[in-house]
């Protein structure tokens, strides 16, 4: 934590061996965060630039003392992965309307024995809707107001969208973890 805080003061000067090696630290989870909301790679790769705009020139706002540096850096990729996707949406009800809801709950053990990579590709295979509403509610934890607020959506629709997301990972997930789904149904 004190190297962290060290390489922040640094950046805040300006010093760009600081810069670069706080970018080594988290490239990785940034880039995976905007992959988890925007599918295409180089789409990924120009919010995670200009996320990485925003970290730097507002890193002065930073504030150890109300959350840690990977929580605050980590929610400016996930705002602007939210930003990057609203351009090229036009509406975020997005989905199969025949979607068969086989239940409101993912196997919690079915997802644990998928590795990261599989996780994320997962994920990405959802309408847009489902995962943006998804990543925003059961990976960064954002509450059905706030997502309600922040993709302009009823709560009922951010509601509704997570049921169907769930309800499709679990029917993606069948033909894999058959025996774990069965447990839960």
């Amino acid at each position: 934590m004190q190297e962290e805080q060290r390489l922040i003061d640094q950046c805040q000067k300006g010093v760009v061996s600081a810069q670069r090696k706080l970018y080594t630290s988290y490239k990785h989870l940034w880039f995976t965060t905007s992959l988890r909301y925007v599918v295409k790679r180089e789409d990924a790769l120009d919010v995670l630039q200009n996320a990485l705009i925003k970290i730097y020139s507002k890193l002065n706002t930073f504030d150890n003392n109300k959350g840690s540096f990977k929580s605050w850096s980590t929610r400016i990729v996930v705002n602007e992965s939210i930003m990057f996707q609203r351009k090229y949406w036009n509406t975020p009800e997005v989905g199969s309307g025949n979607l068969e809801l086989l239940s409101e709950t993912v196997s919690s053990s079915a997802i644990s024995n998928l590795s990261l990579e599989e996780l994320t590709k997962m994920i990405q295979s959802l309408p847009d809707g489902y995962r943006v509403v998804f990543n925003l509610y059961e990976i960064d934890g954002y509450s059905h107001k706030e997502i309600a607020e922040k993709l302009d959506i009823s709560v009922g629709t951010s509601k509704s969208q997570l049921f169907k997301a769930k309800a499709l990972l679990k029917k993606k997930l069948e033909p894999i973890y058959s025996d774990d789904l069965k447990m839960i149904s």
